[in-house]
């Protein structure tokens, strides 16, 4: 991937976890159903098709996904 892809995507991430954060501030979405989102975002990275060119991008997606949930949120460290 190009390194503008590799910015927009660590952006897109960044926000997407300030969204859950800020939900669950709000009393919106508990944190279990944060972390089922998280874990359903892992699953299907973890199943898509191993022939569309993209395997080992899912794997280090879901690796990268499951590491929020194993370690907390990046934004508030």
């Amino acid at each position: 991937m190009s390194e503008t892809h590799d910015v927009a995507g660590l952006a897109a991430l960044t926000i997407v976890e300030s969204l859950l954060l800020a939900l669950n501030d709000a009393d919106i979405l508990p944190e279990k159903e944060i972390m089922g989102i998280l874990r359903d975002a892992v699953a299907a990275h973890e199943n898509a098709p191993k022939t569309d060119g993209l395997h080992e991008t899912h794997v280090k997606v879901a690796e990268m996904i499951q590491k929020i949930i194993d370690g907390g949120n990046s934004v508030r460290r």
